[in-house]
């Protein structure tokens, strides 16, 4: 008898302790799985990337989207460096059309001017660029986050970085500048071999009866002739144009600037090359030698990544090719 109670004692304990543990592994996986599910919300949460974020521009802070979809580029020069980054503009202004070197790119980028402020709001842009002397700034900005740049405030090459912050592609940006200077180094090495290490240069064109020399971060070459290659100016055009980057002269004054080479823009509609039938155009040594090269307007006038690979390819076998 006794024995019986004391095994049914024992049984009732059993269950009691299997009960008790039950309840125990039940709170246990409960608060596990509670945890997990916090985890996956705080993992979610961590892991979505912000709609928004803060570029440190010119005028102030600007809040621009984190990954701007529909940019409008309403800066004449900065629309290849967009290309460059893998951004397609959804506007652009009449210019960038024109440049051969973007090929069909720009296709069915709409031309937006100062004066189609309705036509840019149908577009419905999330990202306006443009430049920091724009008169619409403000109509801009009651349109999308606007983002500017001074064009004569940056190096070009400083230009793409500062562009690639605005869309958020820095990172993309700085490797094409790292991978530029590399190409440039074995470009310079091979045009010294042709031409020698302290050759002279001239970049000039001419619209209608106005004439400009450039400077060494103007567009035209100038920053793969003077920056990437390192040709020089003479001392008066060193001293008359690097400075402020362009300056108008008379066609009377071309010898005094007259390099070594001389860079010829032709093409646009109100380029007038005339001079180049004076004898004093032709008593010019450059000219007399054979070193005259001609580029196209339209096209070098842009310093953006596309355009600049384009232009040291045509220069360098241009300089490598005339001696």
């Amino acid at each position: 008898m006794t024995k019986n109670l004391e095994m049914n004692s024992m049984r009732k304990n059993r269950k009691s302790l299997l009960s008790i543990i039950a309840v125990l592994m039940i709170g246990l996986l409960t608060a596990c799985g509670g945890q997990s599910e916090k985890e996956k919300k705080s993992d979610v949460t961590s892991d979505a990337a912000p709609e928004t974020r803060i570029y440190h521009g010119e005028k102030g802070d600007v809040k621009v989207p984190a990954k701007p979809k529909r940019v409008a580029m309403l800066a004449a020069t900065y629309a290849g460096n967009l290309l460059a980054l893998g951004i397609t503009p959804i506007a652009v202004n009449e210019y960038p059309k024109t440049n051969k070197f973007y090929g069909h790119k720009l296709d069915h980028a709409e031309v937006v001017t100062a004066d189609s402020m309705e036509k840019l709001l149908a577009l419905k842009p999330d990202l306006i660029i443009t430049y920091s002397d724009d008169k619409n700034l403000k109509k801009y900005s009651e349109i999308a986050p606007t983002a500017v740049l001074t064009y004569d405030k940056y190096n070009y090459l400083d230009q793409h970085i500062e562009i690639g912050k605005i869309v958020g592609k820095e990172k993309e940006a700085r490797k094409w500048v790292s991978e530029w200077n590399d190409q440039a180094e074995t470009e310079k090495k091979k045009v010294q071999k042709a031409i020698g290490e302290d050759a002279t240069a001239m970049v000039f064109e001419t619209y209608g009866k106005d004439m400009y020399v450039y400077g060494k971060n103007w567009g035209r070459g100038t920053e793969v002739i003077y920056q990437a290659l390192g040709l020089k100016g003479n001392d008066r055009l060193n001293k008359d144009v690097m400075g402020p980057g362009y300056k108008a002269i008379s066609a009377e004054l071309i010898p005094e600037y007259a390099g070594d080479y001389i860079f010829v823009g032709e093409g646009a509609s109100t380029a007038n090359n005339s001079f180049m039938k004076t004898d004093a155009w032709k008593q010019i040594p450059a000219v007399k030698n054979g070193r005259v090269i001609k580029f196209d307007s339209k096209s070098f006038y842009f310093n953006d990544p596309i355009s600049l690979e384009k232009e040291m390819d045509y220069i360098v076998k241009a300089l490598t090719k005339v001696k």
